[in-house]
């Protein structure tokens, strides 16, 4: 998992190495009449450039945050597509798109992820003391 969401290396399938760089988070309703959270990254390999959206449903995010116990925030939001993006870059899935509709059961686990994550930072630093 990424300790910066906002720029991450992710190595493909290939052997490929990706810089990954977030630009923006919008709610997508006021650019393209979704009901969703759009994250923008812009991703280069050696001389190649994409760039993807991850959209994040409304509906499938106001039930994963319900399920952690947790509001939505942008930082979330910016983890959830983040976690979506590296799971695409790892497996090569979805890469020919521009715009990627995260499934509602893909953005639980990453928000279960997250929660570990988190479970596991602070269980760390309670012990460090």
């Amino acid at each position: 998992m990424p300790e910066n969401f906002r720029q991450f290396s992710v190595t493909d399938p290939f052997g490929r190495d990706w810089s990954a760089e977030f630009r923006w988070q919008q709610n997508a309703i006021s650019i393209r009449h979704a009901d969703a959270i759009d994250c923008k990254y812009y991703l280069s390999s050696g001389g190649e450039h994409r760039e993807i959206v991850i959209a994040l449903p409304h509906a499938a995010l106001i039930a994963a945050a319900a399920e952690a116990g947790r509001e939505v925030t942008d930082a979330w939001c910016l983890k959830l597509a983040g976690l979506h993006l590296e799971r695409m870059i790892r497996t090569w899935d979805d890469m020919d798109k521009t715009i990627v509709t995260v499934p509602a059961g893909d953005l639980s686990r990453h928000a279960g992820a997250l929660a570990r994550a988190s479970q596991a930072e602070q269980e760390r630093v309670l012990n460090a003391h």
